[in-house]
């Protein structure tokens, strides 16, 4: 089979191994259909590929081939969406434990259905900051993490308020009755008039870069006890004088829920008990795919550009070069 890889900071397209299904009862083998371009994961990956071979990506769907003996919830033919590398990258087939994938039912397209792994992520990050109905979540950088958080945040009703110095980024979801700026001064001023000078409830850091100020500005824009969620490739720099002053939280969101980098649950497909876990990463990519199924979130402007596999390190390259600003595209395995 073919498989995208990264190498000496250029991606490439190799031949490799059919993955096989014996020995895994807990296991589905999938032929891809769609997997999806994360450009801020993989162009870093992509950067740091000196001398050594990654594969790319983490987020897919595709149809099931074969299914492991202890498989009772889909069937071959299934269409399925799946999350999570070393289980789920740029590959032509896939071979996902069970508490990576979900089924994907017949109304939802399925290339919203790739973005599963993203929207487990955007879920988690929300969920991380616990907010309460009708709260304040202002959301910094919009790219299509931030995009599909503050989509889930305005469906679940919480008060969003986003930003990002982009402006066409920001006009992707002021059709959406989303409040959304391309300067702080105005995001600002929005803070101030929508929580009456007190403060948003959290603020999710979507954006990237080392020492980035957004760190030190977050502080001043929750209210006292209110929450910093680091999302995107932020390092913490966080003052303590504010910290102190307004008893702040913070909080780093891992990936896509509990489960994830856990062996037991990843690798040896055992679940955790829904009674004491309610919300896994796999529970998370099911519960995406229900957003859609529902027509909660609309993903349409992320599914727009696919390109075919084998044109796909052109298009890395073009990202890698910044000769595009794409969100995403997603790449079609025909």
């Amino acid at each position: 089979m073919k498989r995208i890889v990264a190498h000496n900071k250029k991606v490439e397209i190799i031949e490799d191994e059919l993955p096989k299904i014996e020995g895994k009862p807990s296991y589905l083998l999938i032929k891809t259909l769609y997997s999806v371009i994360s450009p801020g994961t993989e162009l870093s990956i992509l950067s740091n590929s000196e001398n050594k071979q990654v594969h790319l990506g983490y987020s897919a769907m595709g149809e099931v081939v074969e299914c492991g003996s202890e498989i009772t919830d889909v069937k071959k033919g299934d269409l399925v969406a799946c999350y999570g590398a070393p289980y789920v990258h740029h590959d032509e087939y896939l071979l996902v434990p069970k508490t990576l994938y979900t089924k994907v039912p017949e109304s939802v397209d399925p290339k919203e259905a790739a973005l599963g792994g993203l929207g487990a992520i955007a879920i988690h990050a929300l969920r991380i900051a616990n907010l309460q109905f009708g709260e304040t979540a202002v959301i910094v950088g919009l790219g299509v993490l931030g995009q599909l958080i503050a989509k889930i945040a305005n469906a679940a009703a919480y008060n969003v308020i986003a930003y990002d110095l982009h402006e066409s980024r920001v006009e992707m979801l002021q059709g959406e009755n989303i409040k959304s700026f391309s300067t702080i001064e105005e995001m600002e001023e929005a803070i101030r008039i929508e929580t009456k000078s007190r403060g948003a409830d959290a603020v999710l850091l979507c954006a990237g870069g080392k020492r980035s100020p957004l760190t030190q500005e977050c502080l001043k824009w929750i209210r006292n006890k209110g929450k910093a969620v680091i999302v995107g490739d932020i390092e913490p720099d966080f003052p303590r004088d504010l910290m102190f002053a307004k008893e702040a939280e913070l909080h780093i969101s891992r990936a896509g829920g509990p489960g994830r980098y856990d062996k037991v649950y990843e690798k040896e497909a055992i679940d955790y008990p829904f009674e004491y876990v309610r919300w896994t990463e796999g529970r998370n990519v099911e519960e995406y795919i229900r957003l859609i199924k529902e027509k909660r979130i609309d993903v349409q402007p992320f599914i727009s550009e696919v390109v075919e596999f084998d044109d796909a390190p052109q298009e890395f390259e073009k990202l890698f070069n910044k000769e595009s600003t794409t969100l995403t595209k997603l790449i079609y395995f025909n």
